[in-house]
Formats: structure tokens, C-alpha cells, sequence
């Protein structure tokens, strides 16, 4: 089943521990959300804003300022360039977020992750690199420890 343009305010998505996906997202008011659904295959260049959320398969290049979920039991293979991305599934590729990269048990990545703040919970599978620095414009990081002087 894949939705496409669905006008809602949360997704009630129910986890796995008794967390609901939404205590994770921040959402706004009239935000439009997309889903692809379980069952569904899609092959290309997907690009986007508001919030989308892969359940099925996906294989090829997305990329968002927004946010991007991927759900338990989604297989994605992709380059990935998005705001916030939220895995719960299985991703293949690398994945560069300008503002956050959650990984959520019992998500399995392999490829190498790139942002300013990363979260993984305990059983995830995680096979790669991590580079965390400041991706996003208008935000601002604390210079490393003795980085004065180097130029």
C-alpha cells in the first residue's frame, strides 16, 4: 500500500519497547507526510519536502532538507542526503543528515553515516564510518580542543 500527499498532523506509529514513532519526530502542524508503504517497490531519484516515511523497498538516491523515516522491515539501497533521518529498518549506503541521524533497534546499516548529531540504540547493527561535524548552515559548533592555532 503506498499513500502519497496525506495531510496529518502525527504519525501514531506504534514501536517496538512501547515507544511511539512520533515521541521521536517532531511534527508541524499541516505538514505533508508520505508513505511508501509495505509492499511497495520503487527504483530511481526521490526527492522531497515534509516528511516521508519508506516501509517497503527502495533502491537508488534521496534526497530532502526534511525528514526521512524508514521503517522496521524497509530495505533501502541509497545514497541518502536528507535534514533528519530516522532508520529503523535496513539501509545500504551511505547517509549524510545536516541535522540528525537516529538509528532505532533493530535497524541494520551498512555504509557510512555523516552529521552533526547521531543517536544509535542499543542492537542495532551498525557497519561503517561515522564523521560528526557540522553539516547544517546558521548552527554553530564549539571548535575542537586546542584548534586555535591550526590553520
Amino acid at each position: 500500500m503506498a499513500l502519497l500527499g496525506k495531510k496529518e498532523e502525527k504519525t501514531n506509529v506504534p514501536l517496538l519497547g512501547g515507544r511511539r514513532e512520533d515521541e521521536s519526530v517532531a511534527t508541524r502542524p499541516g505538514e505533508v507526510h508520505t508513505l511508501l508503504g509495505k509492499g511497495s517497490e520503487f527504483e530511481g531519484k526521490l526527492t522531497f519536502e515534509g516528511q516521508v516515511r519508506i516501509d517497503g523497498k527502495f533502491n537508488g538516491q534521496i534526497v530532502t532538507k526534511d525528514v526521512l523515516v524508514i521503517g522496521d522491515g524497509a530495505r533501502v539501497q541509497a545514497e541518502i542526503n536528507a535534514g533528519t533521518v530516522i532508520i529503523n529498518g535496513t539501509v545500504e549506503g551511505n547517509v549524510r543528515a545536516s541535522q540528525l541521524i537516529e538509528l532505532h533497534a533493530p535497524a541494520r546499516v551498512k555504509g557510512n553515516l555523516e552529521s552533526p548529531a547521531l543517536t544509535m540504540d542499543r542492537g542495532v547493527i551498525f557497519e561503517g564510518t561515522s564523521k560528526m561535524e557540522n553539516l547544517g548552515k546558521g548552527g554553530s559548533t564549539p571548535p575542537p580542543p586546542g584548534g586555535e592555532g591550526k590553520k
